[in-house]
């Protein structure tokens, strides 16, 4: 093989959209820009979602849970922070503290990782607030794969006592029932926080017709924003 002809080999490995396939990028600029056009999903209870889970969305998603596509966060997190922001333009409490609905420690250790913590510390670096762990499984099986109806028994959290006043964003990536999300607002405003934003990357489409762009009242809001030091 003479040296033009191994010029013209294709390389073996070279990257491809998480998102529709292309050549040459974790996440191309058509796919990030057909997600940045979105709008905020508001889903029963409060519920907030960057993107319907379908399509690239579906298929990015996929690919940072069960493909090693890690760096696929990074663009998620970004979108979910950005859309937020102006979601919450005329809110009056601020974003404090980021943390996440953890998957099942089977589930982690399975993979290295858990997608939920690098979603969250990507929009917590967006937002330029601290990321924080305040959120622990107590019991539950992992929730994909399971039915509606399983879905609606949520696993239980434990957290620490938080002051009330402050305002912690929960992150997940994909909403089906919104019970995992309302299973850690609820540990959260038990432990004292005082408002809890419940966000996800995705909603799955059997609750994303219903969701509007009507912003939510702050659960269990009792007063004003308060910090918390980057660990």
């Amino acid at each position: 093989m003479t040296a033009t002809s191994l010029l013209r080999v294709p390389p073996l490995f070279v990257e491809q959209c998480a998102g529709c396939g292309r050549d040459g990028i974790d996440l191309c600029h058509a796919c990030r820009f057909a997600f940045a056009t979105e709008a905020m999903l508001v889903l029963p209870g409060g519920v907030l979602a960057a993107l319907p889970y379908e399509g690239a969305a579906r298929r990015a998603i996929l690919a940072l849970k069960f493909r090693n596509r890690r760096s696929i966060a990074r663009h998620l997190g970004r979108l979910m922070a950005r859309q937020l922001l102006t979601h919450r333009a005329s809110s009056a409490h601020a974003i404090d503290v980021v943390t996440w609905a953890p998957t099942s420690g089977t589930r982690a250790r399975r993979r290295g990782y858990d997608q939920a913590e690098l979603l969250a510390r990507a929009v917590a670096a967006e937002l330029g607030v601290p990321c924080r762990r305040l959120l622990y499984r107590s019991h539950g099986a992992p929730q994909s794969g399971r039915t509606r109806q399983q879905r609606l028994d949520a696993p239980a959290f434990r957290t620490r006592p938080g002051p009330s006043s402050l305002c912690v964003l929960v992150v997940d990536d994909v909403v089906t029932t919104g019970a995992t999300l309302r299973a850690a607002n609820e540990s959260l405003l038990v432990a004292g926080v005082g408002s809890v934003v419940m966000l996800a990357v995705a909603a799955t489409p059997d609750r994303s017709p219903a969701a509007s762009c009507r912003p939510p009242a702050d659960t269990g809001g009792r007063g004003g924003a308060g910090r918390l030091e980057p660990a």
